[in-house]
């Protein structure tokens, strides 16, 4: 896996783009998206990722793992509409713990920067065990 440092992790070059169209239910009364739905929007590209690299939920599942969401941050810097094209950039953040760790990038269809994101998962098996180390099939 090629990698740069980035601090404490390697940012990898493990990246995943996904287009959404901006559905008329998650307007709000302004005409534009409403804010919780930036996160919606993290776990489309969350699942484009996984489904590409093989640790989408159901293969994570399979392996008797779940992968919860113990942190998310979110920073807006310009709107979506309703009918909206953009492209959700989701970037996997190696690090040496066991957790994932995805960075998130919103662009309009100007190319411009709508949303940034981060979320943090942990791994936890069937028996709800946190898990110290990264599972095998990781």
């Amino acid at each position: 896996m090629a990698s740069r440092k980035n601090d404490n992790t390697s940012e990898t070059t493990l990246k995943v783009s996904h287009d959404i169209r901006v559905r008329f239910n998650e307007t709000d009364a302004l005409g534009i998206v409403w804010h919780g739905y930036y996160l919606h929007y993290f776990e489309d590209g969350r699942e484009a990722f996984g489904r590409k690299h093989g640790i989408s939920y159901l293969d994570t599942k399979a392996e008797g793992y779940v992968s919860p969401i113990i942190k998310s941050s979110c920073e807006h810097k310009l709107p979506l509409q309703y009918g909206d094209i953009a492209t959700v950039e989701t970037t996997y953040i190696n690090t040496p713990a066991a957790k994932l760790i995805f960075r998130y990038k919103i662009l309009n269809e100007d190319g411009k920067t709508v949303c940034t994101g981060e979320t943090i998962q942990v791994f936890v098996n069937d028996n709800n065990d946190l898990s110290l180390t990264l599972p095998p099939f990781f």
